[in-house]
């Protein structure tokens, strides 16, 4: 007789699900959907507390992303409101005014994280990356790809992680690039089969891109950890890359 059983698969988280509260409607459709999208995120847009409300009505959704200056009801009353009645509910507040009082209610009033603008997306993309490993999720949760210690892929894919386990948010060429090179980490992957992984037409793809794309990576990764060893990504000459163990 057989005891052995199959073990059960751990499925990678879903995409975090945030909902952006935004009155600037060119700052929240043209910036803030779309970087974050590009950063992996599962993200909808509101224009003030009436239509968020209605969305968490309709939805479930794992970080809020507050405006403090919306109109009727402002981001420090949704906050307070939100964290009464959602208790697990991830809040992150945006401001133009860097006013100290401001900063202070935020904080007291139930947000985790308080960011000034002019807003960059990756910033806000690695502090959603920071912010979901504290929160409730629904799903079985995420595995490393490799060991701690070293540079590794968290099992989504959308963060890099360094030997000290700081968060760099990746976007979705930066995602592809690193995903294959992991899965066959220590094997020099060809140009052209990256190049297929980048895009869906790759005669139009211009090679010098790749180049670029893996000067960027390389860029992220020492200015997220300068005292770390570097990124092994190295470049194996007339072939591809390798992501080296």
């Amino acid at each position: 007789m057989n005891d052995r059983t199959t073990p059960t698969p751990v499925l990678p988280e879903p995409p975090l699900k945030v909902a952006v509260t935004e009155d600037d409607a060119l700052l929240r459709d043209r910036v803030l959907l779309p970087g974050l999208r590009d950063h992996g995120f599962n993200v909808q847009g509101y224009g003030d507390a009436t239509e968020l409300y209605r969305g968490l009505l309709a939805e479930a959704f794992d970080v809020v992303i507050l405006d403090i200056a919306l109109p009727g009801e402002d981001g420090l009353s949704i906050a307070s409101h939100l964290r009464r009645i959602q208790p697990g509910l991830g809040i992150v507040m945006l401001t133009g005014t860097g006013s100290r009082e401001n900063h202070l209610r935020a904080l007291r009033d139930g947000a985790d994280i308080y960011l000034a603008k002019p807003v960059d997306v990756e910033i806000i993309a690695v502090t959603l990356h920071s912010l979901s490993r504290r929160l409730p999720r629904t799903a079985t949760g995420t595995v490393p790809t490799e060991t701690p210690g070293t540079w590794r892929l968290l099992s989504d894919g959308w963060c890099l992680e360094t030997p000290a386990g700081r968060i760099i948010a990746l976007t979705t060429p930066e995602r592809s690039l690193l995903a294959l090179l992991a899965r066959h980490r220590g094997q020099t992957v060809e140009r052209e089969r990256l190049i297929d992984a980048l895009t869906d037409d790759a005669s139009d793809f211009d090679p010098h891109r790749l180049e670029a794309l893996v000067h960027r990576v390389r860029r992220k990764a020492a200015a997220a950890a300068p005292d770390a060893p570097p990124l092994p990504l190295l470049s194996v000459r007339g072939k591809g890359y390798v992501l080296a163990s």
